[in-house]
């Protein structure tokens, strides 16, 4: 296994810090949940290790040439747009290989008509198959039902037997317990 990523001390946010000094390393083939309180900059981390918020200390190492896909929070609008779930794989070169029945069936529908859930697991499933050696998931059981939840648990110990690092933000502590080889509780910055 070699060392994916490195944190010493690193202190991220946006207009101002939004996390406690955060010393974390990452292995191919590792899966990390973190957890913590909201507030506390769980998905600002994420953020900053893809280039999206701000360093304010300490360093981040990265494996040399890192490939990286992060799944935020964010869903994306789809109403009235005319993209099937094929075509939202092929924009992130994922492959279908893999999807559960219940969401492979439905590839060449558009994503507008999915239901919320359908639409949420194929989103993550782009970002899952990606071709990317870290994959950051921030609190991607939002929207799934068991089902999804079960797949998606069985699927990140697959990209990490593949070599992935994988980190995950989460509330979801049977997830966690299941998807994670260790976890990280993230603490607020002092004075908070």
């Amino acid at each position: 296994m070699s060392l994916l990523l490195k944190l010493e001390g690193l202190v991220a946010g946006w207009q101002q810090p939004a996390t406690a000094p955060i010393d974390l390393s990452l292995a191919s083939g590792e899966i990390i949940g973190l957890t913590g309180p909201n507030g506390v900059g769980k998905s600002t981390l994420l953020a900053a290790l893809a280039g999206r918020a701000r360093v304010f200390s300490g360093q981040i190492q990265r494996q040399p040439g890192l490939r990286l896909a992060l799944q935020t929070q964010d869903v994306p609008p789809v109403d009235g747009l005319p993209l099937s779930g094929r075509e939202l794989l092929a924009l992130t070169a994922a492959s279908p290989e893999g999807l559960p029945p219940w969401l492979s069936e439905r590839l060449d529908q558009r994503l507008d008509r999915l239901s919320g859930g359908q639409r949420h697991y194929l989103a993550l499933w782009a970002i899952l198959q990606a071709p990317a050696d870290l994959v950051l998931l921030d609190e991607p059981t939002n929207n799934l039902d068991a089902a999804g939840v079960r797949h998606l648990t069985v699927h990140l110990h697959e990209r990490a037997r593949g070599g992935a690092g994988i980190i995950v933000v989460s509330h979801d502590a049977a997830f966690v317990d299941a998807a994670c080889d260790r976890v990280v509780t993230l603490e607020a910055p002092d004075g908070e």
